[in-house]
């Protein structure tokens, strides 16, 4: 097979999308995860960190770092852990679902309510509720709490 590549990156990836992604991580805010570099210090060397980023995702060559582990308390008791990625890893998570929420979310029903842009779990709540009023069947749902 003697094919001919015209594009150096096997990933589309634009510097705007990794640099509008930072800002979102950015508004978010968050703490630092284990390699300990805050958002500022992130930004203290802005250029290069998002090339980093870009130039590793684009090329397929990106492997997230481990996540900082963080005991949390319950409200019912007891404790859950919570994950917490680097500041470049948020970012690379925030390019990845800015190109992948797009292209799956018009093949979901509107019923979905998980992890979705402007559904919540008392959306979910809320039509369940007003399903029950409308019809005489029974549906099993579940909600996690975290």
């Amino acid at each position: 097979m003697n094919e001919t590549k015209s594009e150096t990156k096997p990933y589309k990836i634009s510097k705007l999308m990794v640099w509008h992604a930072f800002q979102l991580v950015k508004e978010n805010g968050g703490a630092a995860g284990v390699d300990q570099q805050t958002l500022e210090n992130f930004e203290s060397n802005l250029r290069d960190n998002l090339y980093k980023i870009w130039n590793r995702l684009s090329s397929g060559s990106y492997f997230p770092p481990a996540v900082k582990a963080v005991p949390i308390l319950k409200k019912t008791g007891g404790e859950r852990i919570l994950g917490v990625p680097t500041v470049g890893d948020r970012i690379a998570q925030m390019v990845i679902k800015l190109m992948f929420e797009p292209c799956v979310e018009p093949h979901f029903l509107p019923d979905s309510y998980g992890y979705w842009p402007n559904k919540s779990a008392l959306d979910a709540i809320g039509i369940t509720r007003q399903r029950c009023w409308q019809y005489d069947w029974v549906v099993e749902y579940d909600m996690n709490d975290g």
